[in-house]
């Protein structure tokens, strides 16, 4: 348990718009990775996408409405409070954040932007964004990729840079921030059309693994912390065949040990295994995610979540640890279920 005895909770977005309830806490069973829920506060419009300060005090959500922003929440307890208005991104439809150098980052996916927007001490956000990068370019898909879109901004493990994901350029930009302003300091370029969402970093800190979602596929990646430097090395399809449809890729985590790679694909809705070999990465086992339209996955404690938003559920299996494929155990109504996240 976390925190000198306080069990561990789960924190969920939800599209408040399709009839979610907004941010719901759930208690973390130790020992079945199930989940209980606990409280929901919807006083933010579709908070899609969620992360937690240091420290487990604060938690941020986008708002992913046209008009774009991110809010802060206290969770000291098991419902989460709102810390101060939302704050407008200057930018629309953002979909991910993450803290960094003492600001929330956001991917704007509509506008093709990162924004940073400063920090308080106490947690809470100040009242603007304090920088706005946009992002430039675009690629083949005549539909998708008309512009930019930014649809991931993380820290890498050494927290010296922001890595920014933009699935309409076919590109990673590594970026810096100082004094409140975001520098791309080199951009590294994805097969054209391969339409790149989000990006795992293998815990050894030598190779990242960006799941493309218009073609479904993962780009394995050298990754060089000292210098910032991104190389794509090869591509590894999600799923065994060739897909029936459009097949969407969404979420890609790495196992905490470092040997496993997992994907969720929203139109077969199933989990995909890897096996990490080095540089390869080997599919080993595709396994149905147990609802429909799996928007995200997360890892906790030997335990596999995936948010399904279509079906309005989390579902949770167990990890194999000699195999690392998931098993179904269990799952949580949550409407229009969209991110999770574990104190």
């Amino acid at each position: 348990m976390a925190d000198g005895g306080r069990r561990r909770r789960a924190f969920i977005g939800s599209f408040t718009a399709a009839g979610g309830p907004g941010v719901v806490t759930a208690a973390v069973q130790p020992h079945s990775g199930a989940l209980a829920l606990l409280e929901s506060v919807d006083g933010v419009p579709d908070p899609s996408y969620l992360a937690l300060a240091p420290g487990g005090h604060t938690l941020y959500a986008v708002s992913e409405t046209a008009d774009g922003a991110v809010a802060a929440y206290h969770v000291h307890d098991d419902k989460p409070r709102l810390a101060g208005p939302p704050v407008p991104v200057d930018a629309s439809g953002p979909t991910h954040l993450s803290v960094f150098g003492g600001h929330v980052l956001t991917a704007n996916y509509g506008s093709g932007s990162v924004s940073a927007v400063p920090i308080r001490p106490d947690g809470t956000l100040a009242g603007a964004a304090s920088g706005v990068l946009r992002h430039s370019g675009s690629g083949p898909h005549e539909r998708r990729q008309r512009g930019p879109h930014a649809h991931q901004v993380q820290p890498d493990p050494t927290g010296r840079w922001a890595v920014s994901v933009d699935l309409g350029t076919d590109s990673v930009r590594v970026c810096t921030l100082d004094d409140g302003t975001l520098a791309v300091r080199r951009e590294f370029a994805l097969r054209p059309g391969s339409g790149p969402r989000h990006l795992a970093f293998h815990p050894g800190g030598r190779y990242a693994y960006v799941v493309n979602e218009l073609t479904p596929t993962v780009t394995v990646c050298r990754w060089d912390a000292d210098t910032g430097a991104l190389k794509p090395l090869a591509e590894t399809p999600v799923l065994p065949g060739a897909p029936a449809g459009d097949a969407y890729p969404s979420g890609i985590v790495v196992s905490p040990d470092g040997r496993f790679v997992w994907t969720a694909t929203r139109g077969e809705d199933v989990l995909t295994t890897f096996a990490v070999d080095e540089d390869q990465l080997h599919l080993t086992a595709t396994v149905p995610c147990g609802g429909h339209w799996p928007r995200a996955l997360t890892e906790s404690g030997g335990f596999l979540y995936s948010a399904n938003e279509r079906s309005g559920d989390i579902t949770w299996f167990t990890v194999d640890q000699e195999t690392g494929v998931p098993r179904y155990d269990g799952s949580v109504e949550i409407p229009a279920a969209s991110c999770i996240v574990f104190d």
